[in-house]
């Protein structure tokens, strides 16, 4: 049985070396999940297509997200995790490779599905892997040490590799993604310890965890709640430009706060983990909701508008990070899965929160009033969060 408390890597001499070898998987896969939103019109120039028509690579990505989370760790479940993780990872390189070669629409589209199957079920294995190097009290410091990665492509990775593409082409962007890719394998290869395989795990054992009520109230909070993040950050470039009355230039540095935010918010999200997950994730959707409102009113004036923005990205990795710690404790020995279900959850709340922000704002009501919908969204997140502990403790009084 696989356990976050297991402490047969506690008092390795690597774990610095360690944990960041995960979180560069991390950053490779932040770099990709992202980079293309910046290079979408070189993209589109190359493959001849509309930018609208081009940017359903990006929900192909997200698609394949969805999907290859659940399927890949419940059929690896009884791989060793090390192998696992450095399994997917080379496969995240290999799928950005083939985008790299692909020609056309369908074959880029498809590509970039390939690409996105690795990505849930790499944070599923390596945030147990990350969990599994510490003492239990420092394991939320672990997991969102993981997750660090992903925040700092957002200020790093996506900068950098867009500034790539447009100047020698956007594949090769995706060809940094490749080397990037190798060489979180060969350091997780390197410097994470071996972890044997788990003879006794099955399919149907992976898979049970979704008959688990708290696995499904978690997944559904994130699925809704954190779609009001993506109902406004998804409409940030008009909301600066058309709102707030700015030059385009500003839209990088509008980005560049919400990165830092999600840095910060990555550190944090640890510490409040180690304190209590279940208030964390509470309180993180409770603020996200003030902050969310405030948008609204604040979004013509930069300065203010700009620490909301930052306050967001903080406030968002709170609460992605704390929900996957929630799900790999709800999820009992398929806690793999429940990491890697998180993930999925979020990303099909960015489809979500895009989807319901474009209805309002094609109903007329501007741009701005997509924060109103991220609010209600994270409103039925937390209630739905909030229901699903009320459960949990109606089940353990009658047991």
């Amino acid at each position: 049985m696989t356990t976050l408390e297991s402490p047969r890597a506690a008092s390795t001499k690597h774990l610095t070396l360690a944990l960041l070898a995960l979180a560069l998987g991390g950053f490779a896969i932040g770099t990709t999940e992202f980079m293309t939103m910046g290079l979408l019109e070189e993209i589109a120039e190359g493959i001849d297509r509309s930018n609208a028509t081009t940017g359903h690579i990006i929900t192909a990505y997200a698609f394949g997200v969805v999907v290859g989370a659940p399927v890949i760790v419940a059929l690896g479940a009884r791989l060793p995790k090390k192998g696992l993780a450095i399994g997917l990872i080379l496969a995240l390189g290999l799928g950005n490779a083939i985008t790299a070669v692909a020609d056309g629409y369908l074959p880029v589209m498809l590509a970039r599905f390939v690409a996105g199957l690795p990505h849930g079920a790499y944070f599923g294995v390596a945030s147990l892997l990350a969990a599994s190097l510490v003492r239990p009290e420092f394991r939320g410091r672990a997991v969102s040490s993981v997750m660090l990665g992903l925040s700092v492509a957002t200020v790093a990775g996506v900068p950098a590799s867009t500034i790539l593409g447009q100047t020698l082409g956007w594949r090769s962007a995706y060809w940094a993604v490749l080397v990037i890719a190798i060489a979180a394998a060969l350091m997780i290869f390197a410097f994470v310890p071996h972890s044997p395989a788990n003879t006794e795990a099955s399919l149907r054992g992976e898979l049970s965890a979704l008959k688990r009520p708290q696995v499904l109230y978690a997944v559904a909070a994130g699925m809704v709640g954190f779609g009001g993040l993506f109902a406004m950050y998804s409409y940030i470039a008009p909301i600066v430009t058309k709102v707030a009355d700015m030059s385009s230039s500003w839209i990088s540095v509008f980005l560049l706060a919400f990165g830092l935010g999600s840095v910060l918010g990555s550190w944090a999200a640890g510490v409040l983990a180690d304190w209590n997950v279940e208030r964390s994730i509470l309180g993180g959707f409770v603020a996200t909701i003030a902050v969310l409102v405030a948008f609204f009113f604040a979004a013509p004036h930069v300065v203010p508008a700009l620490a909301l923005v930052f306050a967001i990205g903080a406030l968002g990795s709170v609460v992605a990070i704390n929900l996957q710690i929630r799900l790999m404790h709800a999820a009992g020995d398929a806690q793999m899965l429940g990491a890697a279900l998180n993930h999925s959850a979020l990303n099909i709340a960015n489809g979500l929160g895009a989807w319901l922000g474009s209805v309002v704002i094609a109903s007329g009501h501007g741009y701005r009033a997509s924060s109103l919908v991220g609010a209600a969204l994270a409103t039925a997140g937390v209630a739905i969060f909030a229901a699903g502990l009320l459960a949990g403790r109606r089940t353990s009084v009658s047991d």
